[in-house]
């Protein structure tokens, strides 16, 4: 289970470039990615930090010589409406996966009941509400997601308890903001979840 993050101070930047945490990357950071840096290109679609699609694409091609590091970059979503989401989404996964990049699609809450474009994805980004997260919908996502062969991330885990459930339902990555908050103070912390979950029996 790989934790992504911002890279919230040079602490956090250490334990970035040691392996212990990934960068998660927006358009919207202006932050220069270091080389061999593990990482996964957001939208910013979720807060105020989406620049429009031709920017976007745009940053993403900027990008695509490090995309061999990078873990998934996300297609454009609607976040809490999966139906829109699935719209906005189609035409970008090839354009994504054309740059380079694995292709993640934003699942969001009852997105069990449409029909997932698994062929045009490679991660399934657990967005949504919490409460649909940690769900049985998302939970039958997850699994037919890997019964496929696809990666699942679960986005906003801000918690030891809900990174150990992202891990139990079978997610290789999880990302959150709780770091950033307070990095001198939660970077310790967060890194104890991560040693915590890296050490419980894997299930997938």
């Amino acid at each position: 289970m790989l934790y992504l993050t911002t890279p919230s101070g040079a602490r956090v930047r250490e334990a970035m470039a040691a392996g212990l945490l990934g960068w998660m990357n927006t358009p919207a950071q202006g932050n220069r990615l270091p080389h061999g840096q593990v990482w996964a290109a957001d939208n910013g679609r979720f807060g105020k930090g989406w620049p429009g699609t031709d920017r976007w694409l745009r940053w993403l091609a900027d990008h695509a010589d490090r995309a061999a590091d990078c873990r998934f970059a996300v297609a454009p979503d609607v976040p809490m409406d999966a139906a829109a989401t699935l719209e906005e989404s189609l035409p970008w996964l090839p354009q994504i996966r054309e740059l380079g990049y694995p292709a993640a699609f934003a699942a969001q809450d009852g997105a069990e009941d449409l029909v997932v474009p698994w062929q045009d994805l490679d991660v399934l980004f657990l967005a949504g509400t919490t409460e649909w997260k940690l769900g049985a919908g998302a939970r039958r996502l997850a699994d037919e997601a890997l019964r496929r062969g696809k990666k699942v991330h679960m986005g906003r885990v801000n918690s030891l308890k809900r990174l150990r459930y992202a891990a139990e339902i079978g997610c290789a990555t999880a990302d959150g903001t709780f770091v950033a908050f307070a990095p001198d103070t939660n970077l310790r912390r967060c890194l104890v979840w991560v040693e915590a979950v890296a050490s419980q029996p894997a299930l997938f």
